[in-house]
């Protein structure tokens, strides 16, 4: 499985390289924002794609919606993980094609426990 995880922090993709790595998910890219999110989904075929909302240079709403618009991602599973709560943005995370949606801070065993569940829907 290719994991891609999009965040503008240092710290916050080091975390969820190492809770992915150690829930068996060894093939894991790290992005450091939604265009270099984009790009990287265009030239490599993910599994799974778990990104932040609020970057730099592209949000990961606008980069979801885009990946939403490339054939090859119409049913690869994104998960959004943010400190955004609001019903508001998760309406707006669906309607840009998230799959999920994951409240920062997590906890390891919980997000393992959604990205197996997305994976095995896959």
């Amino acid at each position: 499985m290719k994991l891609l995880i999009v965040d503008d922090s240092t710290m916050l993709r080091d975390m969820l390289s190492y809770a992915l790595n150690e829930g068996g998910y060894a093939d894991v890219t790290e992005s450091i924002d939604g265009i270099d999110g984009l790009a990287k989904a265009k030239a490599t075929q993910y599994d799974l794609i778990i990104s932040d909302v609020n970057m730099p240079n592209m949000d990961g709403l606008t980069m979801v919606g885009e990946i939403r618009k490339l054939p090859q991602y119409a049913k690869t599973p994104i998960l959004v993980l943010t400190t955004e709560r609001s019903d508001d943005m998760k309406t707006k995370g669906k309607a840009a094609g998230a799959t999920g949606w994951i409240v920062k801070p997590f906890v390891p065993d919980q997000l393992l426990k959604a990205v197996n569940i997305v994976l095995s829907r896959k």
